[in-house]
């Protein structure tokens, strides 16, 4: 995030390089139950972005040390694929993928109803086929509906999105180039039923006002992101029903 280029990302009558307003989110389409071996799973597009997310357990926590005799961990990995970026990525973990899978197993332990579960884990893996920005939250969304998909016990769904500010301006989603060049980053997460806030993280600088605004905008984009992620595990169980019926 530079904060410095020629490109123009807002023009004058304040439309964005991918012709969306500053208040529109990218096009985002959500799948539930995609993979056959997982106990849940979900695949999810923002944008340009591509991930899948599978969810296995409750089960046995490994390493047994790990364990917590009074609720379940959740366990996340979040992995960006070699090609997922157009300078190759060099494969395996780094820094950024451990402070993601962090906060991302630290977002989803706040709706988890880990009590339920003494002594297991719930192993939540994130891969990033293709990235163009937002990948952590594309990332925590795929996963929280997984985790629905799953039957894991939940107090909620959660969704993700992020705004930020580029060319002076106040955006929701930033895109790649909005991302790179803008001013300031924030990926936020929220519990829908309550407005709590369980992830929030800030790159670059903005004014209380501007930082007030984007909050604003990213929580009434995040409901939105609700609808889609409801919608799509309403899909995937009328599907179950419907095979359910012919089986019979």
């Amino acid at each position: 995030m530079s904060g410095h280029t020629d490109m123009v990302l807002v023009d004058e009558n304040g439309m964005r390089i991918d012709g969306r307003t500053a208040t529109e989110h990218r096009p985002i389409k959500i799948e539930a139950g995609v993979l056959k071996n997982a106990d849940g799973s979900a695949y999810v597009e923002i944008g340009k972005n591509k991930v899948l997310a599978a969810v296995y357990g409750p089960r046995e926590c490994h390493p047994r040390h790990l364990q917590n005799p009074t609720k379940a961990i959740v366990q996340c990995k979040y992995n960006m694929q070699a090609f997922s970026v157009s300078d190759r990525k060099r494969p395996g973990t780094d820094r950024r993928s451990i402070e993601i899978s962090k906060i991302t197993a630290e977002a989803l332990e706040n709706v988890v109803l880990t009590e339920l579960y003494p002594r297991a884990s719930i192993d939540v893996y994130i891969e990033i086929l293709q990235a163009n920005a937002g990948t952590r939250c594309a990332g925590l969304t795929a996963a929280s509906v997984a985790l629905a998909d799953a039957g894991i016990p939940m107090r909620d769904i959660v969704p993700a999105i992020a705004a930020g500010k580029a060319d002076g301006h106040v955006l929701l989603d930033l895109n790649k180039e909005e991302d790179n060049y803008g001013q300031a980053d924030v990926p936020i997460a929220i519990v829908p039923s309550t407005d709590e806030i369980v992830l929030l993280q800030m790159d670059g600088n903005m004014t209380r006002e501007e930082f007030d605004k984007a909050i604003s905008m990213a929580v009434d984009a995040c409901h939105k992101v609700y609808d889609i992620q409801k919608d799509a595990l309403k899909r995937r169980y009328s599907m179950k029903n419907e095979e359910s019926d012919s089986d019979e």
